[in-house]
């Protein structure tokens, strides 16, 4: 017996050995490119103070808001040490953040790119630019139940577990019905959609396809896959998130693919690129911010560098008065299309409302026709019928559509979602377009307030 324990502990001691050894070696340097990363785009594109910073976005894993910064305003640049690592990020105006991984800061740095001239419409009336008038009727809105709901979103129920709201925009029949801000928050206040950036890489497909570049039954045109297996995988199977790539969407494994890409790869599309097939394409369902970036490296090679950085601005953000919208790059010089965009709540909310317009604004057709129909088809295999082209919809399964993802919404609502409860929701049905930016790590309510807005639109006081 005695021998039994001692063998006993000596497991338990090597197991220990092994996990201190695991997370020395390979959690610093994700946790200082996540720091690093994240201090940088808040500071230099959001205009926010690196100590609010520290009380919000780095609270998401332990430990990280402890990391040692030098935060150099001069140069526009953000270093972050965690245990034995630092890792550096840079700010370009008309970029955003740039995460050096392999890259020089001084071979970044000395790119020389083409941006498309910022437009200020603000002066303008709603929907192009932000001038709103107070004389609107909003006839059939219950707007006492509208203000309920949006103050519902600001108020915490448990202090230990915040919900961080931050705007709160919502239309109805494309007018702002209601809107609100946290303190120190303003109308044009830039703020970080995470994922929702993949419904935008979406739309930026949408225009190529428009202008019969690209195909979504086509091959992907990637050099690397024509020979072999991959060839197969069409630009509609990294739409609709069944490719077949292995991958692992995995936050709070320091070695899953996901962090491997976004922290430790400068080429951050050709990464994704790389990996193997596991599926056959279309037949598993599996969702990958490694697929929306190898999408965005395509729009990249499809548009060429000589109009690329102009591409997203003039072609979708400035037709629809996107104007406080930045999509920042990585240090291969290629919008990270499945995370990095930031834009003003009102900016979200003119996204959500150019696909209630079925992508037409102004009498302009900015997307395809046919091209909202096809985003919010649910993926073959996607089994609840969770997603479409890059936008999570609420359809149901084939045969029973009470099984859905939100069974008190209805079936015809869309969303682009974002990592810490960021929301873009469409419900055509409602005319409505609901905006949800924040940094919640323990929840916001969010379909609570949704149901209740549907409510209001729907009652009168």
């Amino acid at each position: 017996m005695k021998n039994f324990f001692k063998v006993l502990g000596l497991v338990i001691i090597s197991i220990v050995v092994i996990a201190l050894i695991y997370v020395a070696i390979y959690f610093p340097p994700v946790m200082a490119g996540m720091a690093a990363k994240t201090m940088c785009s808040c500071v230099f594109i959001g205009g926010r103070t690196p100590e609010s910073v520290k009380a919000m976005e780095l609270q998401v894993f332990p430990g990280l808001s402890s990391a040692d910064f030098v935060l150099n305003r001069r140069d526009s640049t953000v270093e972050a040490r965690i245990a034995w690592k630092t890792t550096k990020s840079i700010f370009r105006e008309g970029l955003g953040c740039t995460l050096l991984s392999e890259a020089s800061e001084a071979g970044i740095r000395g790119q020389r790119l083409s941006f498309a001239k910022r437009q200020d419409h603000d002066a303008m009336d709603w929907p192009d630019g932000d001038h709103t008038s107070p004389s609107i009727v909003n006839n059939g809105v219950n707007m006492s139940m509208i203000n309920e709901a949006i103050a519902g979103a600001f108020t915490d129920i448990d202090a230990s577990k915040p919900k961080n709201t931050l705007a709160v925009v919502v239309l109805h029949n494309g007018q702002i019905i209601g809107e609100r801000y946290a303190d120190g928050f303003y109308r044009n206040s830039r703020f970080a959609g995470w994922s929702m950036a993949k419904s935008i890489t979406s739309a930026l497909i949408g225009i190529l396809v428009k202008e019969r570049k690209l195909s979504v039954e086509e091959n992907a045109p990637v050099a690397a896959w024509r020979s072999d297996e991959r060839n197969d995988i069409t630009i509609n199977n990294l739409l609709q998130a069944n490719s077949g790539l292995a991958w692992s969407e995995s936050y709070f494994v320091p070695t899953s693919t996901f962090h491997n890409m976004f922290i430790l790869s400068d080429d951050k599309g050709g990464y994704a690129s790389d990996q193997k097939l596991k599926y056959a394409p279309g037949k598993n369902w599996l969702y990958s911010s490694g697929s929306t970036n190898i999408l965005s490296k395509i729009i990249h090679e499809t548009v060429g560098d000589s109009t690329y950085y102009r591409f997203p601005y003039e072609q979708l953000f400035y037709k629809i008065g996107m104007n406080h919208t930045l999509l920042e790059v990585d240090a291969s010089g290629t919008f990270v299309g499945s995370s990095y965009c930031f834009a003003s709540a009102r900016d979200w909310a003119r996204f959500g409302l150019l696909y209630l317009h079925d992508g037409v604004w102004n009498g302009e057709r900015i997307l395809p026709e046919g091209w909202v129909k096809y985003t919010t088809m649910p993926s073959p295999a996607a089994k609840i019928g969770q997603y479409g082209a890059q936008w999570w919809l609420n359809v149901g399964e084939p045969d029973d559509s009470s099984n859905r993802k939100y069974p008190t919404l209805p079936t015809d609502a869309y969303w682009a979602d974002g990592f810490e409860q960021q929301w873009v929701m469409v419900i055509p049905s409602s005319k409505l377009v609901i905006v949800r930016l924040g940094v919640s790590h323990h929840g916001s309510d969010f379909v609570d307030m949704t149901e209740m807005i549907i409510r209001a639109v729907s009652t009168k006081e």
